[in-house]
């Protein structure tokens, strides 16, 4: 039974470029530290609909134990530090493949 994680970020007004860049930087290390992960995708709103979150994470694993091996993982806790403090908002869903 695979999973997929899917996660949406509101960020806080002043949110800069430099630190969304930075938080892509994070993400994308995560794919080459974290064997758990089968697929991994990340990006922005494309801001071509209405009432968007700011960014999305979306995140493939085996099961439920792959997802806790993820989102336990310290390379990912590492970019949660990075994030949480750009919130304002976060919405997660994970559900079966």
């Amino acid at each position: 039974m695979a999973l997929r994680h899917i996660a949406l970020f509101r960020w806080q007004d002043g949110t800069t470029p430099e630190q969304v860049a930075r938080v892509e930087e994070v993400l994308g290390a995560l794919p080459g530290a974290i064997s758990a992960l089968d697929a991994y995708a990340f990006g922005p709103d494309l801001g071509i609909g209405p009432d968007t979150f700011d960014f999305a994470v979306v995140a493939d694993v085996a099961d439920q134990a792959a997802f806790v091996a993820y989102r336990d993982h310290p390379e990912h806790q590492a970019a949660l530090a990075i994030i949480r403090p750009l919130l304002t908002e976060r919405a997660a869903v994970q559900f079966e493949l």
